[in-house]
Protein backbone atom coordinates (compact mmCIF):
# COMPACT_ATOMS: atom_id res chain seq x y z
CA UNK A 1 0.00 0.00 0.00
CA UNK A 2 1.46 3.36 -1.00
CA UNK A 3 1.76 6.36 1.32
CA UNK A 4 -0.99 8.09 -0.68
CA UNK A 5 -3.40 5.16 -0.31
CA UNK A 6 -2.56 4.86 3.39
CA UNK A 7 -3.38 8.53 3.87
CA UNK A 8 -6.60 7.96 1.95
CA UNK A 9 -7.63 5.32 4.50
CA UNK A 10 -7.10 7.80 7.34
CA UNK A 11 -8.92 10.56 5.51
CA UNK A 12 -11.88 8.40 4.43
CA UNK A 13 -12.55 7.01 7.90
CA UNK A 14 -12.03 10.39 9.56
CA UNK A 15 -14.44 11.99 7.08
CA UNK A 16 -17.10 9.35 7.83
CA UNK A 17 -16.81 9.85 11.59
CA UNK A 18 -16.67 13.65 11.35
CA UNK A 19 -19.81 13.63 9.20
CA UNK A 20 -21.60 11.44 11.75
CA UNK A 21 -20.57 13.76 14.60
CA UNK A 22 -21.74 16.80 12.68
CA UNK A 23 -25.04 15.14 11.74
CA UNK A 24 -25.82 14.42 15.39
CA UNK A 25 -24.60 17.72 16.77
CA UNK A 26 -28.09 19.23 16.97
CA UNK A 27 -29.24 16.87 19.71
CA UNK A 28 -25.72 15.80 20.64
CA UNK A 29 -26.20 12.25 19.41
CA UNK A 30 -22.79 10.95 18.49
CA UNK A 31 -22.08 7.75 16.52
CA UNK A 32 -20.93 6.05 19.73
CA UNK A 33 -24.22 6.60 21.56
CA UNK A 34 -25.90 3.19 21.71
CA UNK A 35 -28.92 1.68 23.43
CA UNK A 36 -27.04 -0.88 25.50
CA UNK A 37 -28.53 -3.94 23.81
CA UNK A 38 -26.44 -6.98 22.95
CA UNK A 39 -26.39 -5.74 19.34
CA UNK A 40 -24.62 -2.50 20.23
CA UNK A 41 -21.06 -3.72 19.66
CA UNK A 42 -20.04 -4.37 16.02
CA UNK A 43 -18.92 -7.96 15.49
CA UNK A 44 -17.48 -9.92 12.58
CA UNK A 45 -19.71 -12.55 10.95
CA UNK A 46 -16.89 -15.10 10.58
CA UNK A 47 -14.98 -14.81 13.85
CA UNK A 48 -17.81 -13.65 16.08
CA UNK A 49 -15.32 -11.28 17.71
CA UNK A 50 -16.09 -7.61 18.32
CA UNK A 51 -14.25 -5.00 16.29
CA UNK A 52 -11.90 -2.81 18.29
CA UNK A 53 -10.71 0.77 18.51
CA UNK A 54 -11.18 2.92 15.42
CA UNK A 55 -13.06 0.12 13.65
CA UNK A 56 -15.73 0.15 16.35
CA UNK A 57 -16.24 3.89 15.92
CA UNK A 58 -16.14 3.68 12.11
CA UNK A 59 -18.83 0.97 12.04
CA UNK A 60 -20.99 2.77 14.59
CA UNK A 61 -20.79 5.85 12.35
CA UNK A 62 -21.61 3.84 9.21
CA UNK A 63 -24.57 2.13 10.90
CA UNK A 64 -25.91 5.44 12.19
CA UNK A 65 -25.63 7.07 8.77
CA UNK A 66 -27.38 4.22 6.96
CA UNK A 67 -29.87 3.33 9.69
CA UNK A 68 -28.70 -0.26 10.11
CA UNK A 69 -30.18 -2.10 13.08
CA UNK A 70 -27.69 -4.97 13.02
CA UNK A 71 -24.18 -4.95 14.46
CA UNK A 72 -22.96 -7.89 12.33
CA UNK A 73 -20.43 -7.07 9.60
CA UNK A 74 -18.27 -8.98 7.14
CA UNK A 75 -16.40 -8.76 3.88
CA UNK A 76 -18.04 -9.79 0.60
CA UNK A 77 -16.25 -13.15 0.75
CA UNK A 78 -17.15 -13.75 4.39
CA UNK A 79 -20.83 -13.25 3.63
CA UNK A 80 -20.55 -15.56 0.62
CA UNK A 81 -18.93 -18.23 2.81
CA UNK A 82 -22.02 -18.02 5.05
CA UNK A 83 -24.28 -18.65 2.07
CA UNK A 84 -25.41 -15.02 1.93
CA UNK A 85 -25.20 -12.54 -0.93
CA UNK A 86 -24.48 -8.83 -0.69
CA UNK A 87 -27.16 -7.04 -2.67
CA UNK A 88 -26.10 -5.35 -5.87
CA UNK A 89 -25.38 -1.65 -5.46
CA UNK A 90 -24.79 -1.78 -1.70
CA UNK A 91 -22.08 0.57 -0.44
CA UNK A 92 -19.37 -0.89 1.80
CA UNK A 93 -18.04 0.62 5.03
CA UNK A 94 -14.29 0.75 5.59
CA UNK A 95 -12.36 -0.91 8.42
CA UNK A 96 -8.60 -0.88 8.95
CA UNK A 97 -6.11 -3.53 9.94
CA UNK A 98 -2.40 -3.08 10.43
CA UNK A 99 0.18 -5.29 8.78
CA UNK A 100 3.08 -5.65 11.21
CA UNK A 101 5.96 -8.05 10.58
CA UNK A 102 3.72 -10.25 8.40
CA UNK A 103 0.94 -10.20 11.02
CA UNK A 104 -2.33 -8.30 10.78
CA UNK A 105 -3.83 -6.73 13.89
CA UNK A 106 -7.07 -4.91 14.50
CA UNK A 107 -6.68 -1.15 14.20
CA UNK A 108 -7.81 -0.77 17.81
CA UNK A 109 -4.41 -1.97 18.90
CA UNK A 110 -2.36 0.49 16.85
CA UNK A 111 -1.76 4.14 16.00
CA UNK A 112 -1.86 5.39 19.56
CA UNK A 113 1.17 7.58 19.03
CA UNK A 114 3.33 5.19 21.04
CA UNK A 115 3.95 2.40 18.52
CA UNK A 116 7.49 1.10 18.14
CA UNK A 117 9.01 3.14 15.27
CA UNK A 118 11.38 0.28 14.44
CA UNK A 119 8.50 -1.90 13.26
CA UNK A 120 7.26 -1.56 9.71
CA UNK A 121 3.57 -0.76 9.92
CA UNK A 122 1.19 -0.59 6.99
CA UNK A 123 -2.47 0.42 7.20
CA UNK A 124 -4.74 -1.77 5.11
CA UNK A 125 -8.34 -0.84 4.42
CA UNK A 126 -11.01 -3.51 3.96
CA UNK A 127 -14.58 -3.00 2.72
CA UNK A 128 -17.23 -4.64 4.90
CA UNK A 129 -21.01 -4.92 4.63
CA UNK A 130 -23.69 -4.97 7.31
CA UNK A 131 -26.14 -7.83 7.75
CA UNK A 132 -28.86 -5.44 6.61
CA UNK A 133 -27.17 -5.29 3.20
CA UNK A 134 -27.26 -9.01 2.44
CA UNK A 135 -29.80 -11.62 1.45
CA UNK A 136 -29.89 -15.23 2.61
CA UNK A 137 -28.81 -14.65 6.20
CA UNK A 138 -30.87 -14.99 9.34
CA UNK A 139 -29.17 -13.59 12.45
CA UNK A 140 -29.21 -15.77 15.56
CA UNK A 141 -31.48 -14.67 18.40
CA UNK A 142 -29.72 -12.44 20.91
CA UNK A 143 -29.79 -13.35 24.59
CA UNK A 144 -31.97 -10.98 26.58
CA UNK A 145 -30.00 -9.76 29.59
CA UNK A 146 -32.23 -7.99 32.13
CA UNK A 147 -31.25 -4.49 33.21
CA UNK A 148 -30.76 -5.68 36.80
CA UNK A 149 -28.08 -8.15 35.67
CA UNK A 150 -26.30 -5.49 33.61
CA UNK A 151 -26.26 -3.09 36.56
CA UNK A 152 -24.92 -5.75 38.93
CA UNK A 153 -22.21 -6.57 36.40
CA UNK A 154 -21.29 -2.87 36.12
CA UNK A 155 -21.12 -2.55 39.91
CA UNK A 156 -18.68 -5.45 40.14
CA UNK A 157 -16.62 -4.12 37.24
CA UNK A 158 -16.00 -0.66 38.71
CA UNK A 159 -15.56 -1.98 42.24
CA UNK A 160 -12.72 -4.20 41.02
CA UNK A 161 -10.78 -1.16 39.76
CA UNK A 162 -10.17 0.19 43.25
CA UNK A 163 -10.93 3.73 42.11
CA UNK A 164 -11.92 6.26 44.77
CA UNK A 165 -15.39 7.64 43.99
CA UNK A 166 -16.87 10.36 46.18
CA UNK A 167 -20.49 11.37 45.72
CA UNK A 168 -21.79 14.88 46.26
CA UNK A 169 -22.42 18.12 44.43
CA UNK A 170 -23.85 18.47 40.95
CA UNK A 171 -20.83 17.89 38.70
CA UNK A 172 -19.10 14.72 37.54
CA UNK A 173 -15.31 15.01 37.20
CA UNK A 174 -11.95 13.36 37.79
CA UNK A 175 -9.59 15.35 40.05
CA UNK A 176 -5.96 14.45 39.20
CA UNK A 177 -4.49 16.20 42.26
CA UNK A 178 -6.55 13.94 44.53
CA UNK A 179 -6.66 11.01 42.11
CA UNK A 180 -10.36 10.60 42.73
CA UNK A 181 -13.65 10.75 40.87
CA UNK A 182 -16.46 13.03 42.00
CA UNK A 183 -20.02 12.18 41.03
CA UNK A 184 -23.42 13.62 41.96
CA UNK A 185 -25.36 11.37 44.34
CA UNK A 186 -26.66 8.16 42.80
CA UNK A 187 -30.26 9.35 43.26
CA UNK A 188 -29.55 12.47 41.18
CA UNK A 189 -29.23 10.44 37.98
CA UNK A 190 -32.29 9.69 35.86
CA UNK A 191 -31.62 5.95 36.17
CA UNK A 192 -28.85 3.58 37.35
CA UNK A 193 -27.51 3.02 33.83
CA UNK A 194 -26.92 6.77 33.43
CA UNK A 195 -24.90 6.70 36.66
CA UNK A 196 -22.63 3.89 35.45
CA UNK A 197 -22.25 5.42 31.99
CA UNK A 198 -21.03 8.65 33.61
CA UNK A 199 -18.74 6.68 35.90
CA UNK A 200 -17.30 4.94 32.82
CA UNK A 201 -16.43 8.33 31.32
CA UNK A 202 -14.69 9.55 34.45
CA UNK A 203 -12.97 6.19 34.98
CA UNK A 204 -11.45 6.52 31.52
CA UNK A 205 -10.01 9.90 32.58
CA UNK A 206 -8.72 8.16 35.74
CA UNK A 207 -6.73 5.64 33.68
CA UNK A 208 -4.61 8.48 32.28
CA UNK A 209 -2.71 8.73 35.59
CA UNK A 210 1.08 8.05 35.34
CA UNK A 211 0.67 4.89 37.47
CA UNK A 212 -1.89 3.46 35.04
CA UNK A 213 -1.92 4.16 31.29
CA UNK A 214 0.30 7.26 31.62
CA UNK A 215 -1.66 9.05 28.93
CA UNK A 216 -0.06 12.34 27.91
CA UNK A 217 -1.65 14.06 24.93
CA UNK A 218 -0.03 17.51 24.96
CA UNK A 219 2.90 16.37 22.86
CA UNK A 220 0.52 14.87 20.30
CA UNK A 221 -2.24 17.49 20.27
CA UNK A 222 -0.72 20.64 21.77
CA UNK A 223 -3.37 23.25 22.57
CA UNK A 224 -6.09 20.80 21.55
CA UNK A 225 -5.03 18.20 24.14
CA UNK A 226 -7.95 18.98 26.48
CA UNK A 227 -10.51 18.36 23.72
CA UNK A 228 -8.60 15.21 22.70
CA UNK A 229 -8.66 13.88 26.28
CA UNK A 230 -12.41 14.46 26.46
CA UNK A 231 -12.80 12.56 23.20
CA UNK A 232 -10.72 9.68 24.59
CA UNK A 233 -12.97 9.60 27.67
CA UNK A 234 -16.11 9.65 25.51
CA UNK A 235 -14.86 6.77 23.39
CA UNK A 236 -13.56 4.82 26.37
CA UNK A 237 -16.93 5.12 28.06
CA UNK A 238 -18.66 4.00 24.86
CA UNK A 239 -16.45 0.90 24.65
CA UNK A 240 -17.11 0.02 28.29
CA UNK A 241 -20.85 0.61 27.99
CA UNK A 242 -21.00 -1.68 24.95
CA UNK A 243 -18.99 -4.32 26.79
CA UNK A 244 -21.19 -4.09 29.89
CA UNK A 245 -24.48 -3.88 28.00
CA UNK A 246 -25.20 -0.36 29.20
CA UNK A 247 -26.79 2.42 27.19
CA UNK A 248 -24.37 5.18 26.19
CA UNK A 249 -26.63 8.17 25.74
CA UNK A 250 -26.07 11.86 24.97
CA UNK A 251 -24.94 14.05 27.85
CA UNK A 252 -25.99 17.69 27.35
CA UNK A 253 -23.03 18.90 29.43
CA UNK A 254 -20.69 17.56 26.73
CA UNK A 255 -22.38 19.41 23.86
CA UNK A 256 -19.78 22.18 24.11
CA UNK A 257 -17.07 19.74 23.03
CA UNK A 258 -18.60 18.86 19.66
CA UNK A 259 -17.12 21.84 17.80
CA UNK A 260 -13.67 21.26 19.32
CA UNK A 261 -13.77 17.55 18.39
CA UNK A 262 -14.61 18.42 14.81
CA UNK A 263 -11.72 20.90 14.77
CA UNK A 264 -9.31 18.25 16.02
CA UNK A 265 -10.48 15.71 13.42
CA UNK A 266 -10.41 18.13 10.52
CA UNK A 267 -6.95 19.43 11.39
CA UNK A 268 -5.45 15.96 11.62
CA UNK A 269 -6.73 12.89 9.73
CA UNK A 270 -4.97 10.59 12.19
CA UNK A 271 -6.33 12.23 15.36
CA UNK A 272 -9.39 9.98 15.68
CA UNK A 273 -7.16 6.92 15.21
CA UNK A 274 -4.98 8.03 18.11
CA UNK A 275 -7.97 8.88 20.32
CA UNK A 276 -9.67 5.57 19.56
CA UNK A 277 -6.49 3.60 20.25
CA UNK A 278 -5.91 5.41 23.55
CA UNK A 279 -9.53 4.80 24.55
CA UNK A 280 -9.25 1.11 23.67
CA UNK A 281 -6.04 0.90 25.70
CA UNK A 282 -7.82 2.44 28.69
CA UNK A 283 -10.75 0.03 28.37
CA UNK A 284 -8.38 -2.93 28.03
CA UNK A 285 -6.49 -1.78 31.14
CA UNK A 286 -9.71 -1.75 33.15
CA UNK A 287 -10.80 -5.14 31.82
CA UNK A 288 -7.42 -6.61 32.76
CA UNK A 289 -8.03 -5.62 36.41
CA UNK A 290 -11.15 -7.76 36.66
CA UNK A 291 -10.92 -10.93 38.77
CA UNK A 292 -12.56 -12.89 35.95
CA UNK A 293 -10.15 -11.57 33.27
CA UNK A 294 -8.45 -14.28 31.25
Amino acid sequence: MTQDSRQSVYERITATIAAAIEAGAGDFRMPWHTDGTMSAHPVNITTGKPYRGINTIALWAAAQGAGYGSAIWGTYRQWAACGAQVRRGEKAALVVFWKIDEREEDAGDMDDGQSDPRRRVLARGYPVFNAAQVEGYTPPPLPALPASARIAHAERFFAALGVTVREGGTRACYIPARDEIRLPPFAAFRDPIAYYATLAHEATHWTGHPDRCARELKGRFGSESYAAEELVAELGAAYLCADLGLACEPRPDHAAYVASWLTVLRNDARAIFTAAAQAQRAADWMHARQPFAA
